[in-house]
């Protein structure tokens, strides 16, 4: 049985992250968050220690290593998208390998670090990359490994999940802290696009504000328009006042259905990751190059094939 840490213990993620410890059958020992509002642990790991001063914790933490049977295996980071890099850089000085939500890091430059840290302590980052393990990508993936083709696949993302007026004032609304929307709900798309369809090859942003950013992505196997929105007036009339999001992932005009099968898809993770088939830095380093040009926020007017239907509403 390993020992598991866990930073970010309040947050919307972290549940699946406790879910996933307790059902590999293993031991979530501590938890980590300036917030107090973890009421969920009592239903997953009611004997976890909990702290919500990071210098304890970090004490705590490293007292455990002192005793076998007690010191810590890993540590699962679910903190604010710009305290990853401080948080998984502290688990590998605590002798411990880490798992850590998307996105990683918002740079190429603090990725590298992270893998001079990894050198320096002998330990590893695994990053939850969980659409790779979600059954409709990889028989999607299985398909475009399989079929020969002259072009390429002709690929429309759309996501549009309504947030509050909570979102904005919450770190997810300051781009120095969640990196923007591309970022903070986009990098999951990303990388499954990677997987799916090769390198990328091309990049072009052609709109970004606070809440909705389009552009266009070119890999070695799809040519990708997208559009992320956070703003439910985004929402298509087909699905306005019924629903709160809406995604579409088309390809060829043939729409992929993936809604379902998310329930499990963090457990399965950390089944591959204790297995020794997790993905590490170098898994993570296209989604995060990605992310970092669309970060710069340079638009360029689009090719009327490369531009995504729902811009022209915006310009």
């Amino acid at each position: 049985m390993k020992n598991f840490a866990l930073i970010g213990a309040s947050g919307y993620i972290a549940p699946r992250h406790m879910k996933a410890i307790k059902e590999t059958n293993h031991h979530l020992a501590v938890c980590y968050d300036k917030n107090d509002s973890v009421g969920i642990i009592d239903s997953i790991s009611p004997q976890s220690e909990f702290f919500t001063e990071f210098e304890r914790f970090y004490d705590y933490a490293y007292k455990l290593k002192r005793t076998p049977s007690k010191q810590l295996d890993y540590v699962s980071v679910c903190s604010p998208n710009y305290l990853h890099h401080a948080h998984m850089a502290a688990g590998l000085r605590l002798g411990c390998d880490v798992i850590c939500e998307k996105p990683l890091v918002p740079s190429v430059e603090l990725l590298d670090d992270l893998g001079l840290i990894e050198q320096e302590t002998g330990q590893k980052v695994y990053n939850i990359l969980q659409l790779r393990h979600h059954d409709a990508i990889l028989a999607l993936k299985d398909k475009v490994k399989k079929q020969s083709r002259a072009g390429k696949y002709e690929v429309e993302l759309t996501y549009i999940t309504s947030r509050g007026r909570w979102y904005m004032e919450s770190w997810k609304g300051d781009p120095r802290k969640s990196f923007g929307i591309a970022t903070n709900i986009g990098v999951h798309f990303f990388d499954m696009l990677h997987f799916m369809f090769g390198d990328l090859v091309c990049n072009e942003l052609h709109y970004m504000d606070d809440k909705k950013a389009c552009g266009y992505l070119e890999y070695e196997k799809a040519t990708v328009p997208w559009f992320l929105s956070i703003d439910a007036n985004d929402l298509p009339a087909s699905v306005k006042g019924k629903q709160s999001t809406y995604r579409s992932i088309t390809v060829d005009g043939e729409e992929i259905e993936f809604s379902q099968g998310f329930t499990d898809l963090h457990t399965i993770s950390y089944r591959e990751i204790l297995a020794g088939r997790g993905y590490g830095i170098e898994d993570a380093r296209h989604c995060v190059e990605t992310v970092s040009n669309i970060q710069k926020g340079q638009t360029v007017a689009p090719h009327k094939f490369r531009a995504h239907p729902f811009l022209k509403k915006l310009v």
